[in-house]
């Protein structure tokens, strides 16, 4: 890769890419959509508060790295914004929910990952992900790579590495018992996924319709 995204710029790509999967009918987005999308309290790590501005800023130099820009095919007055990462890499559906998701949320394990991609794409076994991650890192230009195992954990985390060398988001303690990889937890996580996507899905509903009720009023 011929550059490195900002904080910004990776939180900007991460969202156009899932609301692209899982809101295809709103998709491609206005600027206040993305804002919104951007700002996120459900599925983000770190919640951030990010302005037009910023945003706009954004999406203009993804445009120069060829990674998002305006949407040349919306019928509508008001300016859209899509990703373009599938031009940039042609990436298979399960890759880019993990891409997507790991630029969303920061490093994560194989199972958290398999969780938290299943509104995007649904891993049939841990494995599946496992593999998905293999290749991913593989190449002359990998976009993924494992970070060192901490102390006291079993599980190996990781990450995107389109804002350059992956470094751990944060320190964790030593996993118990209920918070190792079991079916119970990642039925639990799969449940949270899903309620957060629910009421991420209300919001941009919401939104859809103040924008249409701006646009005939």
């Amino acid at each position: 890769m011929n550059f490195t995204l900002s904080e910004t710029e990776v939180r900007v790509l991460g969202a156009l890419i899932e609301k692209d999967i899982t809101t295809p009918d709103y998709y491609p987005l206005s600027l206040n959509a993305l804002v919104n999308a951007c700002n996120q309290k459900s599925n983000r790590e770190p919640v951030m508060s990010l302005d037009e501005q910023a945003v706009r800023s954004a999406v203009e130099s993804l445009q120069d790295k060829r990674l998002a820009g305006p949407s040349s095919g919306a019928d509508s007055r008001v300016p859209k914004f899509e990703h373009r990462l599938q031009e940039a890499f042609n990436f298979t559906r399960g890759e880019t929910a993990i891409l997507c998701v790991l630029l969303l949320r920061g490093p994560q394990t194989p199972g958290e990952l398999r969780g938290r991609t299943e509104r995007m794409f649904r891993f049939e076994e841990l494995s599946d992900v496992q593999s998905t991650l293999q290749r991913l890192m593989e190449g002359d230009d990998p976009v993924v790579a494992a970070l060192p195992r901490q102390p006291g954990t079993k599980e190996i985390r990781y990450a995107h590495l389109l804002a350059g060398s992956a470094v751990a988001a944060r320190p964790e303690t030593a996993p118990t018992g209920a918070e190792t990889d079991t079916g119970e937890a990642l039925r639990i996580t799969r449940l949270e996924e899903q309620i957060a996507g629910l009421k991420s899905e209300v919001a941009e509903l919401r939104q859809q319709v103040a924008e249409l009720r701006n646009r005939f009023e």
